[in-house]
């Protein structure tokens, strides 16, 4: 399916509930994500594990907190979970998509899947909207997934291309940490605070509207114009703390008709434990 936006909305997602293709994901995160995923969910909704399915946690000071699984392994993954070409895959997280929902989104659009959208508010949004809800442990029957790929096809740079682009001006590097984490006044993750050198912040959370929502095509354009304007696209990197919340603004940007940047997965958490 072309032209299909990356958001969907919960009436959206309302109304082809009923379809047989449809394949619904929780992918929230925390220590007890998978007890709060049994205690509600959306209906049909499968949870979708950010350490276990969505990454290849090792060490960080290579790759991140988060680095991205072997692509051949995330292919199986997706066969487990009961994805193959033809699904329509909607995700969901409890942080309006800003968390593991757009890090899952990331990953099957680079891996060749158009037809995946993030539901727009999230879990909290649906469920004022009076989306019905679950506390079964729901599955999708395994299938085999076939990419026409070997590796992933959204763009990518390492510590190495981070490295030469702070010398670069050129070059422009984003940071879509909050503000206080940016400026290393807090660090509740990481085991440094501060930024890379020449990194702009612009956080993820100006993506949001007031009610938690993404704000329309137009104005996200109009946030991110002067960056785009002024930089070629492969110059352009986005990064966080560990890979999954600079998806956020990926998705922004491909929501408001941008061309998608580079995405540097070992974020803050790697450059840190490198750098210092």
């Amino acid at each position: 399916m072309q032209n299909l936006s990356p958001i969907i909305e919960v009436d959206e997602l309302i109304n082809i509930s009923g379809n047989s293709n449809l394949r619904i994901f929780d992918v929230r995160t925390g220590s007890n994500a998978k007890d709060e995923y049994l205690k509600k969910h959306l209906k049909n909704a499968v949870f979708v594990d950010l350490n276990s399915d969505l990454a290849e946690i090792d060490n960080p000071k290579n790759g991140g907190r988060h680095p991205l699984p072997k692509f051949e392994d995330f292919i199986k993954t997706l066969g487990k979970l009961g994805i193959d070409k033809n699904s329509h895959v909607a995700i969901y997280d409890d942080k309006n998509g800003a968390n593991a929902a757009a890090r899952f989104w990331w990953m099957l659009r680079a891996v060749g899947h158009k037809n995946v959208q993030v539901l727009n508010g999230g879990l909290q949004f649906a469920e004022n909207q009076n989306y019905p809800l679950s506390s079964v442990d729901d599955f999708y029957s395994e299938t085999e997934y076939v990419s026409d790929y070997k590796d992933w096809q959204l763009p990518q740079i390492w510590i190495d291309d981070v490295k030469f682009a702070t010398q670069d001006s050129g070059s422009v590097i984003v940071d879509v940490r909050e503000s206080q984490r940016y400026k290393g006044i807090t660090e509740p993750i990481d085991l440094v605070a501060g930024h890379i050198p020449n990194a702009q912040n612009f956080p993820f959370i100006d993506n949001l509207d007031e009610n938690g929502l993404f704000k329309s095509p137009e104005v996200l354009r109009n946030i991110y114009s002067e960056l785009f304007e002024n930089h070629v696209k492969n110059k352009i990197t986005f990064h966080c703390g560990s890979g999954v919340t600079a998806c956020h603004s990926l998705l922004a940007l491909d929501y408001a008709g941008f061309d998608i940047p580079n995405l540097y997965v070992g974020s803050w958490s790697e450059w840190s434990r490198n750098e210092v």
